[in-house]
């Protein structure tokens, strides 16, 4: 009940985001489709500023509009009294959104925050992490050259929330900075999360329907379809092109509470398996109560209150099993559950556990053990019908159809891990860390001077010893590249109407000893050559999506303006996660921009390659600490959902397998016992201990073997629908199904024959002494 407690608590967590916020069935979040061409639509979640004005002043119904700019993966450093600390769950927000989402003040007000453009709200935890108390108000924080004062602390964000941010500043102050307002006000830039609240009764499709021809108008182009999603549905939204928030993925959820199913079916199984086993034992004691008067309806009410009594008993245990393991269970998920009893969801998991527990435990035995028939048990004739036995024989085949189903769950799930980890990306990432220049060092400098200072940071890191290379790249990560353009684009051969988005790489000469990716044909960019300036190289999707004449070296080909000739093709790489497929990527030699440093280390160097390049970000008084990343970590983040939910089936499947162990544990003893006089006849005629744990052990395996046939098609089909989240995979192979079933029958046989052998070695004697 603990394993399933917590199984279900991960769930109704999952299926409760945003449901506690006020009045959450009126709230929609505004969604874009873009047609970059006829086979390509890309999906936002993001729109231009402007839009919500437009909600709010132009649609009726629209009761209000609120933005959120969420700094979703970007180290946000707070100067404190000269000590920085780096937050990355941070947000620009604006009033409208302070209406809608109702946070709850500790202390300050929203008002406060409204009424200053440098104002911030902080949640309890940081209010505390940073002063030491909750009472902050009025403390100020500095960010870049702006002076924050902070007007508000809020209770700490649900775990069930999409919008987790800890540091809260306002759209208006981030505006004050001219270029930002100019950025925002432009329609075709679309940076912001935009919400409305729509008043009851409001048509919302026609409101959009208004939206689109404002928007149309002000744009002066139709190739964006606006469109919306209620507020709790975006915890499972799948269609964005990337997504700036907490994102979950109902196929993993719906595994999860069938996995929580599966544990409490397997348990239940146990009970009721021994209780019928036992029911011979009670059969006196039921003939009696009938005999003095008790009728089937009070005998089996007795049993259900037994069966309820066990369980309630057991939900203690489980609760004080739950709080000792909720810190691991929260380290893990990087979620915070508690055990609060005002909580009423929690008590709902609880309840509900408990209900579904005494449904399935109580039924049956208390059916069977009421149905006893007095003059049979003292004549001492079988109070158990043949098909009891049956019954108990199908419920141990169910509980290991589902035990070998997760086994071979487990096998599929470690091999697709293990696949991803082990799985060449196409590219070398081994001893390569990255750390950028803050754009704003280089705001109120020409693009001349920008280049040169970059220049001078890559020769100074280049020029130590433990540095292997270094090399410029435009500000995004060679792994989970999000930087895709359309438009600007062209060669020999392009239909006008297509007009294919690409992932644009904008390096120097030396990316490729860094990264080493193979060619399939031509070179990459020689270095100094001015000649390549206006080059590009392409990867192998891209030759084949845009049809490219061959050869393909030498071909014409426009990137962004720039008509160059193609010097290179290179192999397939996986710039991002293997649920997607690689897709049309585009090389070109840039140096305006080149903010971020890749470095690749020499072996057993990088203590001293760190520090290096901390002492050169250092010299440049960039008013922030030094802050990289290693190529290896950045590839482990992307997959960190898919090692933390396979970690967590895996262990809840174990524990599922030993309580099926458990279960046939029990049956073995109890068959063991009720065989006793037969196991000492067949010991003093001769049988040997083999022999006799043969006999006893082989109804069991047969079963087990019994439960592997079911499970393996079941197995086959379930795990297949769930390698198919992977665009690159693993293919399920006869190999998993036998180390499935094996582990299965090793384990069952394992737990069978230590009762068989235990009752072999039971002197005959005592066995057969009479009562």
């Amino acid at each position: 009940m603990a394993a399933v407690v917590l199984i279900f608590i991960w769930v109704q967590n999952e299926l409760s985001f945003d449901k506690n916020i006020p009045d959450n069935a009126n709230i929609y979040r505004i969604k874009n489709y873009i047609s970059v061409d006829k086979t390509t639509t890309w999906v936002w979640e993001h729109a231009p500023f402007n839009m919500g004005e437009a909600m709010k002043n132009q649609i009726p119904g629209i009761e209000t509009a609120g933005r959120v700019l969420p700094l979703s993966n970007v180290k946000v450093y707070l100067n404190i009294d000269g000590q920085y600390f780096d937050e990355t769950r941070t947000a620009f927000i604006d009033s409208g959104w302070l209406d809608m989402y109702k946070y709850d003040f500790v202390r300050g007000s929203a008002g406060a925050f409204n009424s200053n453009v440098f104002g911030m709200i902080l949640t309890e935890s940081k209010a505390k992490k940073y002063f030491g108390t909750i009472e902050a108000i009025g403390k100020t924080i500095k960010i870049d050259t702006n002076i924050y004062a902070v007007q508000g602390i809020i209770k700490d964000i649900p775990a069930n929330s999409s919008f987790n941010f800890d540091v809260l500043r306002s759209i208006a102050g981030r505006q004050t900075d001219a270029h930002e307002k100019k950025n925002d006000l432009s329609w075709g830039n679309f940076s912001y999360l935009t919400f409305f609240k729509a008043q009851p009764g409001t048509n919302v499709k026609n409101a959009m329907a208004k939206l689109q021809k404002i928007v149309a108008k002000a744009r002066d182009n139709d190739n964006t379809k606006i469109s919306y999603i209620p507020l709790t549905d975006l915890h499972f939204e799948n269609d964005l092109q990337s997504s700036s928030l907490v994102q979950g993925d109902k196929k993993v959820v719906t595994i999860f509470g069938i996995l929580g199913l599966l544990v409490l079916i397997i348990a239940c199984i146990n009970y009721v398996n021994i209780t019928t086993a036992r029911a011979s034992l009670r059969a006196k004691e039921v003939s009696v109560r009938k005999i003095v008067g008790a009728s089937r309806w009070s005998l089996f009410m007795q049993f259900v209150t037994e069966t309820a009594f066990v369980s309630l008993l057991a939900l203690i245990f489980t609760l004080i099993i739950v709080q000792l393991a909720l810190p691991a269970f929260n380290n893990f998920t990087e979620k915070h559950f508690t055990l609060s009893l005002n909580n009423i969801w929690l008590w709902i998991v609880l309840l509900g556990t408990l209900f579904i527990t005494i449904l399935l435990n109580s039924i049956y035995p208390a059916l069977l053990l009421s149905s006893f028939k007095p003059l049979n048990s003292f004549r001492g004739m079988s109070v158990l019908r043949m098909n009891d036995a049956l019954l108990r024989r199908g419920l141990v085949v169910l509980q290991f159809t589902f035990s070998v189903f997760l086994i071979v769950g487990v096998i599929t799930i470690y091999k697709q891990m293990e696949f991803i980890r082990n799985q060449n990306p196409g590219y070398n990432r081994s001893q390569v860390f990255s750390f950028t220049m803050p754009w704003q060092m280089f705001r109120k400098v020409s693009s001349e001077q920008r280049t040169g200072a970059m220049q001078n940071v890559k020769q100074q890191i280049a020029g130590q010893s433990f540095v292997e290379n270094v090399s410029l790249v435009n500000g995004a990560s060679v792994q989970n590249f999000d930087n895709q353009s359309s438009g600007g684009f062209d060669w020999d051969g392009r239909q006008k109407d297509f007009d294919p988005p690409f992932a644009v790489f904008q390096v120097d000469a030396d990316f490729n000893k860094i990264v080493k990716l193979k060619f399939v044909e031509g070179r990459w960019f020689l270095p100094n050559s001015k000649g390549d300036g206006k080059n590009i190289v392409l990867n192998e999707a891209a030759a084949k999506a845009i049809n490219l004449h061959k050869p393909y070296v030498g071909q014409r080909f426009v990137a962004q303006g720039d008509t160059g000739v193609v010097v290179g093709i290179v192999k397939d790489f996986a710039y991002r996660s293997m649920h997607e497929k690689i897709g049309p990527a585009v090389f070109k030699i840039s140096s305006d921009y080149m903010l971020t440093s890749l470095v690749k280390v020499a072996p057993g160097k990088n203590a001293q390659a760190i520090a290096a390049a901390g002492k050169l970000w250092d010299s440049y008084n960039t008013g922030r600490p030094f802050s990289y990343q290693f190529l290896d970590d950045e590839f482990d983040r992307i997959y960190k959902n898919d090692i933390k939910a396979s970690g967590l089936i895996s262990a809840f499947a174990i524990i599922a397998v030993i309580i099926s162990c458990l279960g046939l544990f029990g049956l073995a003893a109890f068959t063991a016992e009720q065989r006793g006089k037969e196991i000492g006849i067949r010991k003093v005629l001769g049988a040997s201990v083999s022999g006799i744990v043969s006999l006893l052990s082989k109804d069991f395996i047969i079963l087990v073997v019994l439960a592997l046939v079911v499970a393996t098609p079941l197995a086959w089909w379930l795990m297949s629908k769930w390698l198919q989240n992977f665009a690159y995979r693993i293919h399920m192979e006869w190999w998993m199904f036998v180390a499935g079933g094996l582990l299965a029958l090793i384990i069952a046989f394992v737990t069978v024959s230590f009762q068989a052998f235990k009752a072999a070695m039971i002197n005959p004697v005592k066995s057969l002494r009479s009562e």
